[in-house]
């Protein structure tokens, strides 16, 4: 697929030159920081070593100090406390971080994850009605609830009062809970607006530590399920949750919660430094993988184990079921990919796509694949408790919740945000879904969001990559959105006669690069999903490579490789 570079535009050169002063560092890494907003000492100091110090004030948040007394009066009064959240990653964390936190101090505490087929996203009537059976009077909503407004009174009506600790952008009525701790909320003065659903519940308890005087540092013994869940759930990684993931992935390469260092261990992560990217690859999709093909709560039972060798009994169903789902994932984008070649002289501009023996739990994982293959807003879809239900993904600039909103009269049901969203519609509605959904993407789109784009931060020659650059560039970590991996492009590389095809069915290429300006000095380069641009890049010629600088570790040993992006070439 053919992909447009857009190159960034420089900061200002008086920044810049202030910057290689102070710091003494090339203007190419000055630059990355003007980038990002950064042009004073002081500001490159919080940026290089977060400080737990900088984060803000739990009761700076609307609703936290009625959060906290009614904790404490549930408490208090021994009341039997229920900790409720999603079945996803950042569901799964923040209940784990809850439940253990405030089970060390309190034993009247349960928790509960919604079955994904029969309940669903969110708050349900299930899970009410479970509350209510087990005579619980409070329960704490993580990384849910913010919409949940008739459920929040169905609730009220049986006697049980919430606590919601939501990230999400809230509706046009708040649910009428006892607290509502959502930083989006428009009356809301706290000043980072970006938690995960996790890091909401983190400040819940890190005011509740404040109030009972608890040591912080015992909250920091949760903090590597904090990083899990802003990884996972791709929130931004700026202000107080870079704080929070530099510390969190310290915690989850050293000492993590025994949890997740079963999974470190069955994902192959247990002997190097991580990085947001084993996270999001290796960690997040088998938490997630419990929720997709069985039950969510498994996770939690793993993330809250006290003993290693039930974690690693719990770790080894977890990845079994990631093994299958990677499978059936396979199998399912396969078959969706049969369909649009089926529909795709029809539908231009988008992907509305249903098949009824689809796994529920993968769908969105393909509607991502196949954003990979066609780059077009996609929805996938599959049969539940007798609707179409399933997941949508956008492309780069195209507000797919919006859209999916003004398909609303379609629909029973919708959630999610502008890249990402869920949706429920009864099947005689599918026809007019797709050539609705068709037809406002069709309008709204652009061409250049048609195109997958590589936004480049700056050009490097090799020779630029040196290990002082190289030791400073890993200090701009954590990578992730609002502070991704700095993309790079070089221009007359050349395979050194070394070059191989790799992978199954030879989908990758193994190199190793000189550069014309550089023709003694070789650098290490994979370039992954690229392997049909072999012959192309061989014999001596020369092509321009958009590619990141990342660290390969084999066999005990760390070497510096590029991992390219794209490839262009003259033939």
């Amino acid at each position: 697929m053919k992909k447009y570079w857009k190159i960034k535009e420089k900061g200002t050169r008086a920044d810049i030159d202030k910057l290689v002063y102070d710091l003494n560092i090339s203007h190419v890494l000055a630059n990355l920081l003007v980038q990002r907003s950064i042009s004073s000492l002081e500001e490159s100091r919080d940026f290089f070593s977060p400080r737990l110090e900088n984060l803000h004030d739990p009761f700076l948040m609307k609703d936290m100090d009625i959060a906290i007394n009614r904790l404490e009066k549930a408490i208090d009064k021994g009341e039997h406390i229920l900790i409720y959240g999603d079945y996803d990653v950042d569901g799964t964390t923040s209940v784990a971080l809850t439940y253990s936190f405030l089970r060390r101090r309190y034993e009247n505490i349960d928790y509960y994850i919604p079955d994904r087929y029969s309940e669903g996203y969110g708050i349900s009537s299930k899970g009410i009605d479970y509350a209510s059976e087990h005579k619980v009077t409070l329960i704490i909503a993580l990384d849910c609830g913010i919409k949940a407004v008739e459920k929040i009174d169905y609730a009220k009506k049986k006697g049980i009062d919430f606590i919601i600790c939501d990230h999400h952008t809230p509706g046009e009525k708040l649910p009428n809970a006892e607290a509502v701790l959502d930083p989006k909320r428009s009356d809301c003065r706290y000043p980072y607006k970006e938690l995960s659903g996790c890091g909401v519940g983190f400040k819940l308890l890190q005011a509740f530590s404040i109030r009972r005087k608890i040591a912080f540092d015992e909250l920091l013994n949760y903090i590597d399920l904090v990083a899990v869940s802003i990884a996972s759930d791709i929130v931004l990684i700026t202000g107080e949750n870079r704080i929070l993931t530099y510390y969190g992935l310290k915690k989850l390469e050293e000492n993590p919660c025994i949890g997740l260092k079963a999974i470190k261990c069955v994902a192959g992560i247990d002997d190097r430094p991580l990085t947001v990217d084993d996270i999001v690859f290796r960690i997040g999709p088998r938490i997630n993988a419990a929720g997709r093909m069985e039950s969510g709560k498994q996770a939690v039972d793993l993330l809250i184990s006290g003993n290693p060798e039930e974690a690693s009994v719990l770790c080894d169903k977890i990845d079994a079921h990631n093994q299958n789902r990677r499978n059936i994932d396979k199998n399912i984008t396969e078959e969706a990919i049969k369909e649009i070649k089926q529909y795709s002289k029809q539908y231009k501009y988008s992907n509305v796509l249903f098949n009824r023996e689809w796994h529920k739990g993968v769908v969105g994982i393909v509607a991502s694949r196949l954003i990979e293959t066609y780059y077009k807003p996609t929805i996938v879809l599959t049969e539940s408790n007798g609707y179409a239900t399933g997941s949508a993904r956008s492309v780069d600039g195209f507000d797919l919740y919006e859209a999916i909103n003004d398909c609303s009269d379609l629909l029973e049901s919708f959630g999610g945000h502008m890249y990402a969203a869920g949706l429920t519609l009864k099947m005689e509605n599918l026809p007019k879904l797709r050539e609705r959904f068709e037809e406002i993407v069709r309008e709204r789109i652009t061409p250049e969001q048609l195109v997958p784009q590589i936004d480049i931060d700056a050009e490097l020659n090799f020779g630029d990559i040196t290990p002082k650059f190289y030791r400073i560039l890993k200090q701009f970590e954590p990578f992730g959105p609002g502070n991704m991996n700095p993309v790079f492009f070089s221009e007359n590389a050349a395979d050194n006669g070394q070059g191989r095809r790799v992978g199954a069915g030879g989908d990758h290429l193994k190199l190793n690069l000189i550069q014309e300006e550089n023709p003694f000095d070789d650098i290490p380069a994979i370039a992954f999903g690229q392997g049909d641009k072999y012959k192309k890049i061989t014999g001596g010629n020369t092509f321009d490579i958009a590619y990141t600088i990342t660290e390969n570790h084999f066999r005990g040993e760390t070497t510096i490789q590029l991992n390219i992006k794209d490839i262009k070439t003259d033939n």
